[in-house]
């Protein structure tokens, strides 16, 4: 018998973004579209780079990133607080080498 694991299969390889191909690592423009509070019109057209890819219960998936010019990128890749932001997919663009 194998013991249940609420993380097991919540992280996502890879994620298609119109004809992207999205993975960990990979740069992003943010778009975020709900313009809910002031960290939406401060990251809006930022660059970032995906840290992971998230599912959550309902299968949803999120992209884990950490915003290029942020002094302080290096907490957000230590998953602290304050330094990695959620975006869904239709929140982002993939950006091109």
């Amino acid at each position: 018998m194998t013991a249940w694991n609420p993380e097991a299969n919540r992280r996502l390889e890879c994620l298609h973004i119109g004809s992207a191909e999205v993975r960990a690592g990979d740069r992003v423009r943010l778009r975020p579209g709900g313009r809910a509070d002031i960290l939406d019109l401060a990251l809006a057209g930022k660059i970032a780079t995906v840290e992971s890819i998230e599912q959550d219960y309902e299968g949803r998936a999120y992209l884990a990133v950490t915003v290029d010019d942020d002094p302080g990128r290096d907490l957000g890749a230590l998953r602290q607080p304050g330094h990695r932001f959620f975006f869904g997919p239709d929140e982002v663009e993939p950006l091109t080498a």
